[in-house]
């Protein structure tokens, strides 16, 4: 049986990496053998240009050189990582992935959108998730996170206007693909949002035939 891809995203802050942590476990308890992943990295490649990407000091790069890094960092991660996870089965889930693109290069920077749906397309050879998870939480919360974190990367250090634009573009991305595109309120308690996580991606499994996982749960 073919693996199956799994994305979570969402604005900077919104907890995507703790609750990517809780349903990773969750698959393995399920019986799945699950690849946890991120964007940029996965690979020794794509981890140097997630470097250059989101290192403050590199405040001079252009959005073009922007989108073309990471579409270079793309194209290596699909094909060293991804699309052989897959192949052999196994559920590959990614902190980031091509909506990323679309969004913060596409509706935060202005980039055409047409130009970054063929990169995409080109650095990844056509693959799209099969179950994209949205966490989704208000311009202000988030940044009260980002600030509590303390270390801020490149694109954290953008101005409110550039996050509100984020966010509005991947509610619009997700008011264009439903079926893929699962929004979760972010701004609640960790529980909270793992309580729908999880329903949401059972229900998944549920739709795409892997109904012996979930009655074993």
């Amino acid at each position: 049986m073919t693996g199956l891809f799994i994305t979570i995203e969402g604005p900077d802050g919104s907890g995507k990496s703790t609750q990517m942590v809780r349903l990773c476990h969750l698959l393995e308890q399920l019986g799945f053998s699950v690849v946890q992943t991120r964007e940029p990295g996965g690979t020794v490649i794509a981890d140097k240009i997630r470097g250059l990407l989101l290192d403050p000091l590199h405040c001079e790069m252009t959005s073009r050189t922007e989108a073309l890094l990471y579409m270079a960092a793309r194209a290596q991660h699909t094909a060293q990582l991804i699309r052989p996870a897959l192949a052999a089965g196994a559920v590959v889930i990614s902190d980031r992935f091509a909506d990323s693109s679309l969004v913060y290069q596409g509706v935060a920077r202005g980039l055409p959108q047409i130009d970054l749906v063929w990169l995409n397309r080109f650095a990844a050879e056509g693959l799209t998730p099969d179950l994209t998870l949205l966490l989704d939480g208000t311009v202000e919360r988030l940044a009260e996170r980002l600030a509590e974190r303390g270390h801020r990367d490149r694109l954290d250090r953008e101005g409110i206007t550039f996050h509100q634009r984020v966010r509005q573009g991947f509610l619009e991305l997700a008011a264009s693909e439903p079926g893929r595109i699962r929004v979760i309120e972010a701004d609640r308690d960790i529980e909270s949002v793992w309580k729908d996580i999880k329903a949401c991606v059972m229900d998944f499994l549920m739709k795409r035939g892997r109904s012996h996982a979930v009655a074993d749960q």
